[in-house]
């Protein structure tokens, strides 16, 4: 018998607040290992760009030995990514400017100036996720039809989307994502941007640290490829291969975080939100990302523990676990849908001729 689960609208502070006294003192330390691994992750990429700057000396066959390495540096990329997602989030490193620095060179390989992803990821999406003032949301099918929304019709998972289309876009749509919210931010800073999904507004302070940030990540990119001797072959294995391999885990998880559930006026994680059923290792390697809803419940805890929260979750509210869906199920939901909503409860396309309930209205089992 096919289980329905509840799909009634909880806040997210109201799990919170049951489920904290269960969850050790520990949990809510901070992981001091983070800015570590951080470090570790800067040296490899590093690392490989050092051995890069050799390839000309390298013979022509010898060169797919440097493949394996890359794989490496893109992974990397993403560990980088979800360190400093961590330590934004928590107190890890106490000092707020040494926090910044340490950010800022973790942040720099994937373009997001700390002081932006500060605004759009912890005050916009995490306090409205997947509502109206969410930036990373689907488009609503009644947006102008602007360079942003199209871009994310072409090249986001979706019913509509082809392969190569869908390639191309695993690689650059973090790109896009930066830009996009980085232009919104430094050109206009409104809250009525049509070509993002939901602008935000900053202060001129936060507009200036922006400016400054991006202009330090500039300089360190320059840096790179001046190493590399802008050698198209030391480019192309150590830099973009690296960045397009990180930049397609990124947006795997971003994609499959969100984008299939329905927006909800009620910030509630176990129905705004998806966790992956990943293998072991890539917990491991990406400090537990996958259990996604269970950090929008509790953003700053150690995420050594959300296999806990999970664990929690599943016997407190055992008709609400129908968030946790394997990886391949998460993405094949996004290739059977469209990406744009016709209303909180249907996805619909770019044509509005084609409207499906969104699939985790009322998963089953």
């Amino acid at each position: 018998m096919a289980i329905v689960y509840d799909q009634s609208l909880t806040h997210q502070s109201v799990y919170a607040k049951k489920l904290r006294p269960f969850l050790p003192k520990e949990a809510f330390l901070p992981d001091t290992g983070k800015p570590l691994i951080l470090c570790l992750n800067l040296v490899i990429l590093i690392f490989g760009w050092a051995i890069a700057s050799y390839l000309n000396q390298w013979a022509w066959y010898l060169m797919p030995l440097f493949l394996p390495f890359a794989l490496l540096m893109g992974n990397s990329v993403v560990a980088l990514a979800f360190t400093c997602h961590d330590l934004l989030h928590s107190q890890a490193i106490k000092s707020p400017r040494l926090r910044r620095l340490a950010s800022l060179l973790g942040l720099t390989i994937v373009w997001m100036p700390p002081t932006l992803w500060k605004t759009i990821h912890n005050r916009a999406h995490h306090n409205h996720t997947n509502a109206l003032a969410d930036p990373d949301r689907n488009y609503l099918q009644q947006q102008p039809n602007t360079w942003g929304k199209w871009f994310q019709n072409q090249f986001v998972p979706s019913v509509e989307v082809k392969p190569l289309r869908l390639m191309f876009g695993m690689a650059t749509v973090w790109g896009f994502y930066v830009f996009r919210n980085l232009t919104a931010v430094i050109l206009f800073n409104r809250e009525s941007v049509n070509y993002v999904p939901a602008s935000v507004k900053v202060s001129a302070k936060e507009k200036r640290a922006i400016a400054l940030e991006l202009l330090v990540m500039v300089c360190l990119h320059f840096l790179v490829l001046w190493s590399l001797q802008f050698d198209p072959l030391k480019l192309l294995l150590s830099y973009f291969l690296p960045i397009s391999i990180g930049y397609a885990g990124i947006i795997f998880y971003i994609y499959t975080n969100h984008l299939a559930c329905r927006m909800t006026d009620v910030n509630d994680p176990l129905i705004n939100s998806i966790s992956l059923k990943v293998p072991k290792l890539f917990d491991l390697l990406h400090f537990n990302f996958s259990y996604h809803a269970e950090h929008h419940i509790f953003p700053g805890i150690n995420s050594d523990y959300y296999p806990l929260v999970q664990t929690l979750i599943k016997e407190h509210y055992p008709t609400k676990v129908g968030y946790i869906l394997r990886a391949s199920d998460a993405w094949r939901l996004l290739l059977q849908t469209p990406r744009h909503y016709q209303d909180e409860m249907t996805l619909t396309t770019w044509s509005g001729k084609t409207s499906i309930p969104c699939p985790l209205n009322a998963p089953t089992l």
